[in-house]
């Protein structure tokens, strides 16, 4: 199996399990934020780069799970699909526990094993930071980026995050 049909394999597992998980298992309000509402933040703000981050990817924020895009925003990690999984095994690592993580994780390690590498070292600055998985990113929309990112991780950590939305 080619390692791009893989990949659209687990895009489509993760298109058709999201909606699935969201009605199931997230009974909290949405934020009712929109991608332009969210660039009208502050600049260094981390609203202001959430909302970079989902207008340069052409997002919006999916309801009921806006905190996955603010982990993105936080880590830098990207949406190829080697990122998203590489995202779950960093908040693995981090303490975060949800059915829809293992799924992801697993899935994505057996189907796509061949960036086992960078999901172990995502793995490991997860378990290494500290805990940011239990926040309301909502409430900390108007926060610094920088200094929240300052909170979590080392200044080794922050050197190799990839900060392509800062």
């Amino acid at each position: 199996m080619s390692m791009g049909f893989r990949k659209k394999l687990i895009e489509w597992l993760f298109e058709k399990s999201q909606n699935i998980y969201t009605n199931m298992f997230k009974n909290h309000e949405a934020w009712g934020i929109s991608t332009c509402d969210l660039l009208k933040y502050p600049e260094g703000s981390f609203g202001k780069h959430l909302g970079i981050f989902l207008d340069s990817n052409n997002f919006e924020l999916i309801p009921k799970v806006e905190r996955h895009d603010a982990y993105h925003t936080l880590t830098g990690y990207g949406t190829k699909v080697e990122d998203e999984i590489a995202l779950q095994c960093l908040c693995f690592g981090n303490g975060k526990r949800s059915l829809y993580l293992y799924g992801a994780m697993i899935l994505g390690i057996i189907i796509l094993p061949d960036y086992y590498k960078y999901y172990y070292k995502s793995y490991y600055i997860g378990k290494s930071a500290n805990a940011f998985h239990h926040y309301n990113y909502k409430k900390l929309l108007n926060v610094s980026i920088d200094d929240f990112r300052a909170v979590i991780f080392t200044k080794k950590q922050i050197k190799t995050i990839k900060t392509a939305y800062s």
